[in-house]
């Protein structure tokens, strides 16, 4: 296998941190690892950040990015268009996340050069990117100049049946689902030592060793479905009043939360942390993982949170059904039901015995069919592929 010199392009990138971002950057640490060259290029979202720095020893490229609504995304496109062009013949291929104005800019600047472009479709439901171009200004054509790219990745089963039925050649896409690092198990003396690291770094996140835990890692976005959680968790509190949800991340619906979570009197028992730029240490001090969103492809935090052991209590639904076999892995309650999610919240932190047997369950899972190391091995398969193709017809 030779070495790829490759550039992967996401407009959202650290210390913006979300499901997309991290499956890039871990991506592109294992294909460093792999020995292929890789390169980050993304946008500037503040003047003051560096215009190019190392991220997990990746080169980041920033580009100009202004903060006007509209003018910010012209900006970038235009920047995104000449870089390319500039690098065109020092790359093996162009990864893109999401079907969004980066997509766009790579395949139109690329369509006649011998470097292939290939899209990854990022979420499903209404806030995937078949949606978006329903919704968005211009999304219509967005897609059509989306269609002409040289392939496709699409991470779930329904992220794909939607790419098929909005239009794409269902020939050019790849069925490839995310994967996350597996390390070692963890261990009681792992989860004392976090949870010490984590109080000695923000003392908000101070807790007792005795107390339980349940996290969500995330972007804090209404398709979520967050505040469900915090209405669950005074039911939670009466079974275990030293019980703690941290909610960790950063987005649009922040303000909201701290709001419901104030008017409810939870503020020393829920707590909004902030990102990390990784998780580790949030998942290792854990004793239990939720996530109830509405819509997911396939969750990057739902992966890592069963690739550290941690039984997962998910909402049910189709991205979340792909990971979760309720009962054998994880537990599951119907994407409104709050009281459910509560339910099962006090049943794991109960009956250790069930919450060892499914966080085992799940991480065997996720080592059998989702390792970081088996995607990126598929990834590099596809590019090869197409690099080829694409140097025989050009």
């Amino acid at each position: 296998m030779s070495s790829l010199r490759l550039a992967l392009v996401t407009r959202r990138f650290w210390p913006l941190v979300g499901g997309a971002e991290m499956v890039m950057a871990n991506l592109a640490e294992e294909l460093t690892r792999q020995g292929h060259q890789v390169q980050i290029v993304t946008a500037q979202w503040h003047p003051n950040w560096p215009k190019q720095i190392s991220h997990r020893g990746i080169p980041v490229i920033r580009l100009p990015n202004p903060s006007l609504r509209g003018w910010g995304t012209v900006c970038y496109m235009m920047a995104l268009g000449r870089w390319l062009r500039t690098q065109e013949k020092e790359l093996d291929a162009v990864y893109v996340s999401m079907l969004k104005h980066s997509s766009v800019v790579a395949t139109s600047r690329l369509r006649k050069s011998k470097v292939p472009v290939i899209l990854r479709a990022e979420g499903a439901g209404d806030t995937g990117d078949c949606a978006f171009h329903e919704t968005a200004n211009f999304g219509q054509r967005i897609r059509r100049n989306c269609q002409a790219a040289d392939g496709f990745v699409a991470p779930s089963q329904q992220i794909f049946d939607e790419m098929v039925s909005a239009g794409f050649s269902r020939e050019k896409i790849r069925f490839i689902p995310n994967g996350v690092p597996v390390g070692p198990e963890r261990t009681p003396q792992q989860r004392r030592a976090a949870r010490v690291a984590l109080a000695a770094a923000n003392p908000i996140l101070t807790l007792a060793e005795s107390a339980p835990l349940a996290v969500f890692t995330g972007r804090l976005h209404p398709g979520k479905g967050l505040t469900r959680a915090v209405r669950a968790w005074p039911q939670v509190l009466q079974k275990f009043p030293n019980a703690r949800l941290w909610i960790v991340g950063e987005g649009p619906q922040e303000s909201e939360l701290t709001a419901m979570i104030d008017a409810m009197g939870l503020q020393s028992r829920i707590i909004l942390p902030g990102a990390f730029d990784t998780v580790e240490d949030v998942l290792a001090a854990a004793d239990t993982f939720i996530l109830p969103s509405l819509h997911e492809g396939m969750s990057i935090a739902l992966l890592e949170a069963m690739a550290a052991r941690l039984p997962c209590v998910v909402s049910d639904i189709p991205g979340n059904r792909i990971l979760i076999q309720p009962e054998e892995n994880g537990l599951t309650f119907p994407v409104d039901d709050h009281n459910m999610l509560a339910a099962h919240l006090v049943r794991v932190m109960q009956d250790t015995q069930l919450a060892a047997r499914l966080g085992e369950a799940a991480r065997s899972r996720v080592i059998e069919n989702f390792s970081l190391r088996r995607s990126t091995l598929d990834h590099v398969a596809l590019f090869e592929s197409l690099r080829e193709t694409k140097r025989l017809t050009m």
